[in-house]
């Protein structure tokens, strides 16, 4: 495996929820993200964060599984995230429980999309489709004028976020296995 998808919706019986709407919010993911990069477990070549949901192109290091590396994460942001919303006494944590038997509430989406990009042809299809989603979504006219994306680190060379590995450096890996026909 070379590189990963991973998209998350915040939901709850069919409900999205704005869990990332704030800057607050978002700097948890950024931060875990960057600790990820530092700790070398991942390398991450792309990300959106939105309000309800986020992408990610990483890849998994070394030895680490991608399915442990990302339920810590996972597990990680949302203890972060209630835990922010507990001190703030915030709404948004009632809409957030479940009472289920394993958990009082649910952040992430269960069963999370994680998607394999083995060839370069699928790798820029959807690291174009990660930067366009502010621009789907209404928040901005083009992929580099929204703050919580890497597509200024692509577009405009502004490498505002520390954890990024540009995907050139990944692209001769996807060459070659695309060669060896693993893609």
């Amino acid at each position: 495996m070379l590189s990963t998808i991973l998209s998350l919706l915040q939901s709850q019986h069919m409900i999205v929820l704005p869990v990332l709407s704030r800057d607050i919010e978002k700097k948890i993911i950024i931060d875990s993200l960057r600790f990820l990069v530092s700790a070398q477990r991942i390398k991450i070549t792309a990300f959106v964060l939105m309000d309800t949901h986020f992408h990610l192109i990483w890849q998994v290091l070394g030895e680490h599984k991608r399915e442990d590396v990302q339920r810590d994460f996972l597990r990680f942001t949302a203890q972060q995230l209630l835990k922010q919303l507990r001190n703030e006494k915030s709404e948004l944590l009632s809409k957030l429980q479940v009472n289920t038997k394993d958990r009082t509430y649910q952040v992430w989406q269960r069963n999370s999309l994680s998607i394999e990009l083995r060839s370069a042809k699928v790798f820029l299809q959807k690291l174009e489709y990660i930067h366009n989603n502010p621009v789907k979504a209404g928040l901005c006219a083009l992929p580099e004028d929204y703050r919580y994306t890497s597509a200024r680190f692509y577009e405009v060379n502004v490498n505002e976020w520390d954890f990024l590995t540009h995907y050139e450096r990944l692209a001769c890996l996807l060459v070659e296995n695309t060669n060896r026909g693993d893609g």
